[in-house]
C-alpha cells in the first residue's frame, strides 16, 4: 500500500474500529438483570405452538432470563409435556420461573363450600408444574363473586392449593386486575378482602402494576398496608413498559422490599411496533433504568 493510500486509508478504518468498539462498549455496560417474560405477551407468535422453540430462543437472546407459561392444558405447557417444556425453555438459556392456570369452582361447589373434586385436578396440575422446574403457579382470574361468604369461599379454596403447592416445594399466587377493586355486595373491597383473608404462609399476591392503577389505587400503598404479600410484580403499561407515563415505576420499584418482591413478570398486552420489538423495547426500557436492581432474589 502507497504512502498516499495508506493516509487515506487510516482514518477510515479507525472510524470503522471505533464504531465497533463503541457498540460492544454498549452492549457490555447495559446491566444484566433477572427479568421474566409472561408467554401472553407473544401469543400470537404462539397460535399453534409450532414457533415455540424459536419465539424461546429469541426471547433469551434479548435478555429474558425466565419463563411465565400462560397454556396449561391437559397436562401440557404449549402441547409440550412439562419435561418437553423444561428442556426447551432451558435450552434457550433461560429458567421455567411461573405459570399462569386455574380451575373455577361450579356454582354447586360455591354453595356447598366442599371443592374436593376439584382438588383433584389441582394434585395433577401441580404435579406437572413441579415437574416443569416451576417455583410459582398463580391463579390469573377470577369473577368478582356475587356475595361476600362466595368470595370467602375462594379464599378457603385458595389457601388449600397454596397448602397443597407448598407441600409439593411450590408457592402459589393470585394475579390482579382492576375488577378486584370493585365491592362485593357493597360491602368489600374484593382484593382487600382476599389480602387479608388468605394465609400468608400458602397464599401471595402478584401484583399487576399497570391494572392497579387502573383500578384507581396506588401500588405503594398495598405495599405499605399489606408489607411482604407481593412477592412477584407484573410489570405492565398500556403498551411498551414505559411508554404511557401512566405508572410511576420509580416509587414502585423504591418500595420493593416492603412489598415482599422477589421476582419480576414484563407483560406486554398491547403493541405500538411488532411483537418482538415491543417486548425487547420493553425489557430495554427495565435494563437501562436505574430503579430497577439486578436481582429481587433472596
Amino acid at each position: 500500500m502507497s504512502a498516499l493510500a495508506l493516509c487515506l486509508a487510516l482514518p477510515q478504518m479507525s472510524c470503522t474500529t471505533k464504531t465497533a468498539n463503541n457498540e460492544a462498549t454498549a452492549q457490555e455496560t447495559t446491566p444484566a438483570k433477572e427479568v421474566c417474560i409472561q408467554l401472553y405477551s407473544v401469543r400470537d407468535l404462539l397460535q399453534d405452538n409450532n414457533n415455540l422453540e424459536q419465539v424461546l430462543k429469541q426471547l433469551g437472546e434479548m435478555g429474558y432470563t425466565s419463563v411465565e407459561a400462560a397454556n396449561y392444558g391437559d397436562g401440557k405447557f404449549y402441547g409440550k409435556t412439562p419435561q418437553e417444556f423444561k428442556q426447551l425453555v432451558e435450552a434457550a438459556g433461560m429458567t421455567v420461573l411461573s405459570s399462569h392456570t386455574t380451575r373455577a369452582l361450579t356454582d354447586q361447589e360455591l354453595a356447598s363450600g366442599n371443592f374436593d373434586e376439584t382438588m383433584k385436578w389441582w394434585d395433577q396440575c401441580i404435579a406437572d408444574h413441579k415437574a416443569a422446574g416451576m417455583k410459582y403457579i398463580v391463579t390469573p382470574w377470577m369473577n368478582v363473586p356475587k356475595t361476600v361468604k362466595d368470595l370467602q369461599t375462594y379464599c378457603d379454596y385458595f389457601n388449600e392449593i397454596g397448602k397443597r403447592c407448598k407441600e409439593a416445594g411450590l408457592q402459589y399466587g393470585y394475579h390482579n386486575h382492576n375488577h378486584e377493586f370493585q365491592k362485593v355486595e357493597d360491602k368489600e373491597v374484593m382484593l382487600d378482602y382476599m389480602l387479608t383473608h388468605t394465609n400468608p404462609e400458602y397464599v401471595f399476591f402478584q401484583m399487576d402494576v399497570y391494572w392497579v392503577v387502573r383500578g384507581q389505587s396506588s401500588p405503594v400503598d398495598y405495599f405499605n398496608q399489606y408489607p411482604g404479600r407481593f412477592k412477584m410484580l407484573h410489570i405492565k403499561d398500556h403498551r411498551e413498559i414505559g411508554q404511557s407515563g401512566m405508572v410511576g415505576y420509580d416509587a414502585i420499584f423504591r418500595n420493593t422490599d416492603k412489598a415482599g418482591v422477589q421476582d419480576i413478570v414484563a407483560e406486554i398486552e398491547k403493541y405500538s411496533v411488532p411483537v418482538l420489538e415491543s417486548v425487547k423495547q420493553s425489557l430495554d426500557y427495565l435494563l437501562e433504568a436505574p430503579f430497577v436492581k439486578a436481582s429481587y432474589s433472596k
